[in-house]
């Protein structure tokens, strides 16, 4: 019945079911700094004699200098990394390593590694966000005069600047950066100290832990401290956010880098050529950072749901809470390198963007803004008039800006010479001067106050 790889039977399985040393030895620097403070503060409330925890400290150091030169091996008898840092330090110092799990169980110690691990994925994923957000203001800057087609749709809709459509990026990125943070300090809690789910009748001073170890303050109940994984999930629905805004921003990229477009050119250390066609060029990095989002979001649900039913305290599901973290935070960090990479290094083609914004009869709404100012005229009759004007400006094939004073005339005799003023891409993005708007000098405005908010980070 069994066979195979199941040769041994029931045994074989459950063996194989239950290891989680494979993926949980990602945790072997939390878990040795862990144990330290541990062992620290079992000594100073005299829980273990000081020359135990000297024995104990200094072989929990040897390990770290093991592991990080060696890696962690693998017997999946020993389960996870708890085990197999105890039963190398056991190896070490002999019988004394059983002093170090006084007071505490695998359900705080694990719930302690797990949460240090994903402060640092936090913090990492807001240095990448900081990254990228230099790279989009230092462009902005640079372009904040150059003109472009702003699309809805993606149909050509008003003249933009380029810098003024990267500060939109900026601005989602920012709100990104203050989820990870508003998540850094909800989890800012130690669970050490908790033991299995009900505290422990030792002595312990749970605040030295927690300080030792960069956290606020201990955790206020043993049972949430132990079962509560809303650390994983902060960090996990704040990735899930920023893979969405980054992928909406690779796309841009994508679509802006096409030969139909042709609005960038995408850095050689971001692109890639094809097996049989010379002449490609790939956006390979900007496809699977986009690619990317949909494994983040993936990784979600996937530990919400593996959350939604569990009664208090532990259960083995939380077993499997690991895996989607690691995944999503190795996809984060990449696609944020990449994205920062991506806008630092790529080369904007100015002409062609220029040419694109007047291409697509993009004045329109200025022309229809000019009647209402001008001429006193409702906007739903200006409107009316503008969309006689476009069809006029397609019959003869030129822009809105082409059309001669007499066609306009022609058209409604209220139009006169001034509205040739309003017509041109650089009237139009000058004229969307609103606070917030695409005008070359509210978007050095904003540029400078981006810098200004960048260095209260």
């Amino acid at each position: 019945m069994w066979g195979g790889r199941f040769a041994e039977g029931p045994s074989a399985i459950m063996r194989e079911i239950n290891a989680s040393i494979p993926f949980d030895k990602a945790l072997w620097r939390e878990d040795i700094a862990g144990s330290r403070a541990h062992v620290a503060m079992l000594a100073k409330q005299g829980i273990v004699s000081e020359a135990d925890a000297a024995a104990i400290d200094k072989g929990l150091a040897q390990i770290a200098e093991e592991y990080e030169a060696d890696g962690v091996p693998e017997d999946w008898d020993l389960e996870d990394i708890h085990m197999t840092v105890e039963a190398r330090l056991t190896e070490i110092v002999g019988p004394v390593a059983g002093r170090l799990h006084t007071a505490r169980s695998r359900n705080d110690q694990v719930a302690t590694d797990f949460r240090m691990w994903v402060r640092s994925a936090n913090r990492r994923a807001i240095a990448g966000i900081d990254a990228v957000l230099h790279a989009l203001v230092a462009r902005a800057d640079e372009h904040a005069d150059t003109i472009m087609p702003g699309f809805t749709h993606l149909q050509t809709a008003q003249p933009v600047t380029l810098g003024h459509h990267l500060l939109a990026y900026f601005e989602m990125l920012v709100r990104d950066r203050s989820r990870f943070s508003d998540a850094l300090a909800r989890m800012d809690e130690c669970p050490l100290g908790s033991a299995a789910l009900a505290g422990t009748g030792f002595d312990l001073n749970r605040e030295m832990t927690a300080q030792a170890l960069g956290f606020a303050r201990p955790t206020r109940n043993s049972l949430d401290a132990v079962s509560d994984r809303d650390f994983a999930l902060d960090y996990l629905m704040a990735a899930s956010q920023c893979a969405l805004h980054l992928s909406r921003l690779a796309e841009e990229f994508i679509i802006w880098a096409s030969q139909p477009f042709g609005f960038v050119k995408l850095p050689d250390t971001l692109s890639t050529g094809s097996s049989i066609m010379p002449q490609k060029r790939n956006p390979d990095a900007a496809e699977l950072v986009r690619g990317h989002a949909g494994r983040v979001i993936g990784c979600t649900t996937a530990l919400m749901v593996t959350m939604k039913g569990l009664p208090l305290a532990y259960s083995k599901d939380m077993q499997d809470d690991k895996p989607p973290v690691f995944e999503a935070a190795g996809l984060m960090d990449l696609s944020l390198a990449a994205m920062a990479g991506m806008v630092a290094d790529s080369g904007f083609d100015k002409a062609r963007m220029r040419k694109a914004a007047e291409a697509g009869h993009a004045t329109a709404t200025d022309l229809a803004d000019w009647l209402v100012r001008q001429a006193d005229i409702p906007f739903r009759e200006a409107h009316h008039i503008t969309g006689a004007a476009v069809k006029l400006a397609d019959e003869k094939g030129v822009a809105l800006d082409g059309l001669a004073i007499e066609d306009l005339e022609a058209i409604d005799s209220r139009i006169d010479e001034r509205v040739f003023d309003a017509l041109s891409v650089d009237a139009s993005v000058a004229a969307r001067s609103s606070y917030g708007g695409t005008a070359p000098e509210r978007v050095r405005q904003q540029v400078e106050d981006a810098r200004k908010r960048l260095e209260k980070f």
